[in-house]
């Protein structure tokens, strides 16, 4: 039985990781300045350009070279220019090793620590989704199932793109050690969207072999692979762009219709939606009436009915009746399927 968050939720994986090294990118450009600073006044000073560039590199970095003009070093003007580029420049170079220091400390500490954190989420995950490949068709689910309060796991080679807060983890798909990593045997469904029809035939493969109940949906760029898919065991196979036409299509012959449809399924902004009840034999409605589960002014919110048929039975009667196995269809408001789900 899958549920629904609150459309007024604004998914926190959505907020910007902290960068560890925009500290030291702020010191490095501090250094470069005091850097331009100096060469700029030991030039006035009267060295020539390059003569100005070495001394100011040896003095901020305490290298101990002799000055390059004796004569000009005994002035006055000379010694306070050094002075203050000395105190200045040498604070903000050790400054700059040691936040470099601290960095790498602290990316490698962030870096193992959110690798340990994503670990024992992952292990303490069930009933999650796991997206195989990170692109365009990746990031549609992952928000897609983020929206909907569904835990997601990603798998990706190398992915190119910010996975922000999801757990991820860098590997081949194809590799069973990868699967299990992943909670594969955990995992309620399963999301092929590698860019390779054949990758996308070898996981599947590979994940039906591991467990049997993994509900797999594959994507496929040829339509002919299909039957090939489902033999390797493939619950579902989309072809995204058939089906990118078909919405075109539906929205230059039907554009009501079409635009209903993606306000029910993708427009949290709307309190309307289509939820699914998959009812159990100790389900306390199995064996009762549809009457039964209507609303206080005696609406049905059921409006198909999947049974053991595999067909789909569309506006059932009141007086159809529920059995566990059934998958129930059902439209409304978020409050009114809360109930629903309260009361199966």
């Amino acid at each position: 039985m899958s549920g629904l968050a609150n459309s007024n939720q604004s998914p926190q994986w959505q907020r910007p990781r902290r960068d560890p090294w925009r500290r030291f990118q702020t010191s490095m450009a501090l250094v470069l300045v005091i850097v331009v600073v100096g060469w700029i006044g030991y030039a006035l000073l009267g060295l020539p350009w390059f003569d100005a560039l070495y001394q100011t590199v040896i003095t901020i970095t305490t290298v101990g070279f002799g000055e390059v003009d004796l004569e000009l070093a005994n002035t006055n003007a000379y010694r306070a220019f050094t002075l203050a580029l000395v105190i200045v420049g040498v604070g903000s170079v050790l400054y700059t090793i040691s936040v470099f220091v601290d960095t790498l400390i602290e990316g490698t500490l962030n870096d193992a620590f959110r690798r340990r954190r994503m670990a024992k989420a992952i292990t303490e995950m069930s009933g999650h989704t796991i997206i195989c490949g990170w692109g365009q068709v990746g990031h549609a689910v992952a928000d897609f199932c983020r929206r909907h309060d569904t835990d997601v796991v990603v798998i990706d080679r190398d992915p190119k793109d910010n996975v922000l807060d999801l757990p991820l983890i860098i590997g081949d798909a194809t590799n069973d050690d990868v699967l299990r990593e992943a909670g594969v045997e955990r995992a309620g469904t399963l999301v092929l969207a590698l860019d390779h029809d054949a990758d996308n035939l070898f996981v599947c493969l590979s994940a039906r072999s591991i467990t049997k109940k993994l509900f797999i949906v594959a994507r496929t760029s040829d339509q002919k692979n299909e039957p090939k898919f489902f033999q390797a065991g493939a619950d579902r196979v989309i072809n995204p762009h058939e089906i990118g036409g078909s919405r075109m299509a539906a929205l230059a012959l039907q554009p009501h219709v079409a635009e209903f449809i993606d306000e029910i399924l993708h427009d949290d902004q709307h309190d309307v939606s289509v939820q699914e009840f998959v009812l159990t034999d100790s389900s306390p409605v199995a064996g009762h009436r549809l009457m039964d589960l209507s609303t206080g002014d005696h609406r049905s919110l059921i409006i198909a009915i999947r049974k053991g048929d595999n067909q789909y039975h569309t506006n059932p009667s009141s007086e159809t009746e529920v059995h566990g196995g059934d998958v129930l269809i059902a439209l409304g408001s978020h409050a009114e399927l809360d109930a629903l789900r309260a009361r199966i």
